[in-house]
C-alpha cells in the first residue's frame, strides 16, 4: 500500500473521534437516535476544523446497515465504501469545478433515482459557496422539497457568499477552530502511534502555527517527521517556519511594558537577522496581550487563555506590571498596524515603528483622564477679583474764591479674569485702590456740588471698559463693536457711532451693554447707537495695540441748548437693507456658524436713536 500522509491516516472515522467540535457531533448523533433527520445540511468553518469529514461520517452513519444509527462498525461494507470513495450512493462534488448551471440540472435529474444499495442517496458538495447563483436557483426547488431518499450535505469555509434562500433550507452548523491544548494532546497522540520522539516546546510551537486548523497542524508534523527523523525539538519547529521562540516573545513584550526602546528594538533586531516571520511574529505578539489581558481582567483565572505552564508562568508576572487600559492600548496599535503590514515597503520598519508606538500607548493617559484634570483644575482655579480702574480726571483750575468743592467720581470697576490685567494695563491706568484726596475743611457756608456724570474727556476710559468688561460668550458683539467708536457721553448716556456694514443694535446686544455699564458706575447705564457715513478707524478703539495711538484731542459734548434744535431737526430716519448684501455680510456670516442657525426672514428696521 502506498504511503498516506498523517492527515488522511489518522483522518476521524466515527462521531467520538472527531476533536473539539462536540456541539456537531452530539446535535447529529441525537438527530439520529430520534429520527429527526433533516434533508439539507451546511457545515462551515475554517479550514482543517472538520467539516468535510463531518459530512462523510453522518453519510455513514444514515447508509450503514440497519442504518440509520450513529454507533455503526467500521467494518460494514457498506462504511467501507463511504471510507474508500466508491460508494454508488454517496456523491461528492467539488463546487469550484462543478460551479455551472448545467451540472446543477444533471444532479437535479440524477436525484430522482433510487439509491443504489443504501436507503439514502446522498450529496457532499464540498465549496458550495463556489457555486453560480444561476446554479443557486437551479437548485432551490429541488434543495427544498427533494425526494424522501434524498440527503444534501454541504461544507464552506465562507457561508457569506452562499444565498440566503439555500441558507434558509439547510441546517447550519458553524465549526469552529480547535483550541491548541486538544491539538497538543492529539498530535503526542499521533506522535506515539508513529514512533516519533518529540517534545512538549515543539507540540505547542505547531499548534500556535497552525491557528486552530487541526489539517494544518498534523500537516506540520509528517513535514516536521521527514526533516528530523526520529526526534523533533522546539528549534527544528521554529527555524523550518520561521516562527519565534516563546521565551523572544517573552523579553519582547516585557521590553514594550517596560517602555525600553532600546530593548524593543535590539530583540526585533536580533529576530529579524535569524529568519522570522515578522508578520507572523505581530500576531503572536497580538495573542500574548490578549491572554495577558484576559489574565488581567479575570483575576488570575486561567480557563480563558490557551497557554502552556511555562507561559502561564510568565504571564502572571506581566500582570503584576500593567493594567486592562494600558494593555487595551497596546492592542489597539499592533491590531491596526496587522491590517496594514501586507501593504508596506519595508516590513521591518513598520514593526519598529509599531512597537515603538505600541510602548508609548502604555503610558498614554486616556482622553477622558485629560478632561477629568483639566475639570478639576477648572474646579480649583481661584473666582476672577474685581479690578479696579481709576478715570482719567481732567486737569479743573481752582478757583480760590470759590466756596464749592468738586467731589471725585467714584472709580469704574471692571470683573475680568487676572490673565486680563497687564493686557489692559498697557493702556488704562489700573492702580490697587483709588487715589484718595482729603478734603479742606469747609466752612459751614460749604456747598457741596457733586458731578452727576463724567467729563467728555473721561469718554475713551469708560469705552475700554466697556469693551473689556463684555462676556467672553460675547464675542460676536466685542468684534462688532471694534468697528464702532464712541461719540459723545452726556447723562449716563453712552452714544456710539457705526459704520452702515455693522448691525449691533439688538436688544440682546443691549441688555448686555446695560449689564456692563451698571457694573462700571451708578451714574452710567444706557447706550445709544448712530450711523456714521464713513466707516471709523479702529485704532483708537483697540484694548492693546502694538504701538500705542497718539493722544487724540477730546470731544466736546454740545450744550443742551445748541442740541435739542438739532435733534428735532433731523428726524429719524428707516434704515433700508439690501437683502442680498446683508446675507453676504461677514459678521451674519459668522453669526449663523457660530450658532448654527438659518436666516428666516430680513426686514427693514428703524433706527432707534430719534435724538433727545
Amino acid at each position: 500500500m502506498s504511503y498516506q500522509v498523517i492527515a488522511r491516516k489518522y483522518r476521524p472515522q466515527r462521531f467520538e473521534d472527531v476533536v473539539g467540535q462536540e456541539h456537531v457531533t452530539t446535535t447529529l448523533a441525537n438527530a439520529i437516535r430520534a429520527g429527526r433527520i433533516a434533508h439539507g445540511y451546511l457545515f462551515c468553518g475554517p479550514r482543517g476544523t472538520g467539516k468535510t469529514t463531518l459530512a462523510r461520517i453522518f453519510a455513514k452513519a444514515l447508509n450503514c446497515t440497519g442504518g440509520p444509527s450513529a454507533e455503526f462498525d467500521e467494518s460494514d461494507p457498506r462504511v467501507r465504501e463511504i471510507t474508500e470513495g466508491r460508494s454508488l450512493d454517496v456523491l461528492e462534488i467539488d463546487g469550484a469545478s462543478n460551479n455551472g448551471v448545467d451540472q446543477v440540472r444533471e444532479l437535479r435529474d440524477t436525484a430522482r433515482f433510487a439509491p443504489a444499495t443504501g436507503r439514502y442517496k446522498i450529496y457532499i458538495i464540498d465549496e458550495v459557496h463556489m457555486l453560480s447563483t444561476a446554479a443557486f436557483n437551479a437548485l432551490l426547488k429541488t434543495l427544498e422539497e427533494p425526494p424522501a431518499h434524498v440527503k444534501f450535505l454541504f461544507a464552506t469555509t465562507d457561508p457569506e457568499k452562499v444565498l440566503p434562500t439555500i441558507l434558509s433550507r439547510c441546517q447550519r452548523f458553524d465549526l469552529r477552530r480547535i483550541p491548541s491544548a486538544l491539538i497538543v494532546k492529539h498530535l503526542a497522540w499521533i506522535a506515539g502511534e508513529e514512533k516519533v520522539e518529540i517534545d512538549q516546546a515543539a507540540l505547542h510551537a505547531i499548534a500556535r502555527g497552525s491557528d486552530g486548523g487541526m489539517r494544518d497542524a498534523e500537516s506540520t508534523l509528517d513535514q516536521l517527521i521527514s526533516f528530523c527523523g526520529g526526534k523533533v525539538v522546539e528549534a527544528d519547529v521554529l527555524s523550518m517556519f520561521g516562527l519565534a521562540a516563546q521565551a523572544h516573545l517573552l523579553e519582547l513584550s516585557a521590553a514594550i511594558l517596560r517602555s525600553d526602546a532600546a530593548g524593543i528594538l535590539g530583540q526585533l533586531d536580533r529576530l529579524a537577522k535569524s529568519g522570522k516571520d515578522l508578520g507572523r511574529l505581530l500576531s503572536d505578539l497580538l495573542h500574548h496581550f490578549r491572554n495577558l489581558l484576559l489574565l488581567v481582567i479575570d483575576r488570575g483565572n486561567t480557563g480563558l487563555v490557551e497557554a502552556s505552564e511555562t507561559e502561564l508562568a510568565a504571564l502572571k508576572t506581566q500582570a503584576g506590571l500593567v493594567d486592562a487600559e494600558a494593555l487595551t492600548r497596546v492592542m489597539e496599535v499592533l491590531s491596526s498596524a496587522e491590517g496594514r503590514l501586507r501593504d508596506v515597503a519595508s516590513r521591518r520598519i513598520f514593526l519598529e515603528v509599531t512597537l515603538l508606538k505600541a510602548s508609548q500607548a502604555r503610558e498614554a493617559i486616556p482622553l477622558d483622564g485629560v478632561l477629568r484634570q483639566l475639570k478639576a483644575l477648572r474646579e480649583q482655579s481661584p473666582t476672577p477679583q474685581p479690578t479696579v480702574v481709576a478715570a482719567v480726571q481732567p486737569r479743573v483750575p481752582l478757583d480760590p474764591h470759590a466756596q464749592t468743592v468738586v467731589a471725585t467720581p467714584p472709580p469704574i470697576v471692571v470683573t475680568q479674569a487676572p490673565a486680563e490685567v497687564p493686557q489692559r494695563a498697557a493702556s488704562v491706568p489700573a492702580p490697587s485702590a483709588p487715589p484718595v484726596t482729603p478734603a479742606p475743611a469747609a466752612s459751614p457756608t460749604t456747598v457741596e456740588t457733586p458731578r452727576a456724570v463724567p467729563v467728555p474727556e473721561d469718554i475713551d476710559s469708560v469705552w475700554k471698559a466697556l469693551l473689556a468688561g463684555i462676556p467672553a460668550n460675547e464675542s460676536l458683539l466685542r468684534s462688532s463693536l471694534q468697528s464702532c467708536l464712541p461719540t459723545q457721553l452726556s447723562r449716563g448716556v453712552l452714544t456710539v457711532s457705526h459704520p452702515a456694514d455693522v448691525y449691533v443694535d439688538t436688544p440682546r446686544n443691549q441688555a448686555t451693554l446695560k449689564a456692563v455699564l451698571r457694573s462700571l458706575g451708578p451714574n452710567l447705564g444706557e447706550v445709544r447707537f448712530v450711523q456714521s457715513e464713513a466707516a471709523p478707524s479702529t485704532e483708537a478703539i483697540t484694548l492693546t495695540p502694538t504701538v500705542p495711538p497718539p493722544p487724540r484731542e477730546p470731544v466736546r459734548s454740545p450744550s443742551p441748548e445748541s442740541k435739542a434744535p438739532e435733534s428735532k431737526s433731523r428726524p429719524a430716519q428707516p434704515v433700508l437693507l439690501n437683502k442680498e448684501e446683508f446675507l453676504n455680510d461677514p459678521l451674519v456670516r459668522q453669526a449663523l456658524e457660530v450658532f448654527k442657525g438659518r436666516i428666516i426672514e430680513v426686514r427693514a428696521a428703524s433706527d432707534p436713536v430719534a435724538g433727545e
